[in-house]
């Protein structure tokens, strides 16, 4: 895990919730969400991460240069029962992994996804997942990562599917 020169790598603190929850807004924003829906959500996310931080629940890395925080990810721990795949009960998932445009390119992306595997491994974590976007896609499938099926339901219409 080398950073290029001129970059550190740190953990987030619980002080760093509303920046990780901008980062997360702009991966979002990047990937075409609706800019108005992320903003009405922005301080419960921003408590969410300080909440997550706080407990233990989530890690955050966080890249850093000249004093300011370009690009991000962070670990969400999940408990889980064990499966036919690992006999652990803790899973790790992969989120809020965001690069400023201006500083893409330099495989900061990939440093901090070593960093956060690293972290996995440290914890005796098997299994790992995320959401990649199609920009991101291909750094996950150079790390090993493979597509997996997964459906999704929305309940907030209030009604029954």
């Amino acid at each position: 895990m080398t950073l290029p020169p001129g970059y550190t790598l740190r953990p987030a603190t619980v002080r760093d919730a509303a920046l990780i929850q901008s980062q997360r807004t702009a991966m979002f924003t990047n990937m075409g969400s609706d800019v108005a829906g992320l903003a009405r959500v922005h301080e419960a996310g921003a408590a969410w991460h300080a909440r997550m931080l706080a407990c233990g629940a989530y890690t955050g890395l966080l890249v850093e240069s000249g004093g300011e925080v370009v690009a991000g990810a962070g670990v969400l721990w999940n408990d889980f029962p064990p499966n036919a795949d690992t006999d652990s009960s803790v899973r790790a998932y992969v989120l809020n992994v965001y690069v400023r445009p201006e500083h893409r390119g330099r495989r900061l992306a990939r440093t901090l996804m070593q960093a956060a595997l690293a972290e996995c491994r440290a914890r005796g974590v098997d299994i790992v997942t995320l959401t990649a976007s199609d920009a991101g896609r291909p750094t996950y499938e150079a790390l090993g990562f493979t597509p997996q099926a997964e459906l999704k339901l929305l309940l907030t219409d209030g009604g029954t599917p």
